[in-house]
């Protein structure tokens, strides 16, 4: 049964990684000619838009990679080792530097919203540093709690 859905999951995990990749090749340069027309003035803009979300895209796919390994490690019952423990740091890691790179680019969700009188693009904006902080703090937490389980187990494998 374990199998079964770790197998589920980690066909979830590169499922989820394909339509970023679509949006990577297809939004992205979208994203990137309209800040230039937003904001003619800038021409270095629609580079630094390629910059921002391809650099996002970078820790987004090593987040699932670990993500990956992690369930790899629970395939092979070593889901309380420290590899897992460190697993979770490099997600909590990637997710804050996903929501880094994404709250630089704020900036032009306003300048979007602005312009076309729609002031809900900014919360737009906003749902991927959210989302990724989110995940940081969850990563965090669970680091925790599986370091003190770990701590515990030892402890409890040198008193018997």
């Amino acid at each position: 049964m374990r199998r079964v859905s770790t197998l589920f999951l980690k066909i979830v995990v590169i499922l989820i990684g394909i339509p970023i990749l679509a949006l990577c090749i297809f939004l992205v340069p979208e994203l990137g000619n309209l800040a230039a027309k937003l904001l003619p003035k800038f021409a270095f803009i629609k580079y630094l838009v390629f910059i921002v979300f391809y650099a996002s895209a970078i820790p987004f796919y090593f987040a699932l990679y670990q993500a990956f390994n992690l369930l790899r490690f629970i395939d092979k019952n070593k889901a309380f080792s420290e590899l897992s423990v460190m697993a979770l740091k490099k997600i909590k890691y990637c997710a804050i530097a996903i929501s880094c790179l994404h709250v630089l680019v704020l900036p032009l969700f306003y300048l979007f919203a602005d312009k076309d009188d729609a002031p809900g693009v900014i919360f737009v904006g906003l749902v991927v540093p959210f989302a990724s902080m989110v995940i940081a703090v969850f990563a965090a937490v669970l680091q925790k709690l599986l370091k003190e389980a770990i701590d515990i187990k030892s402890e409890n494998d040198l008193t018997v």
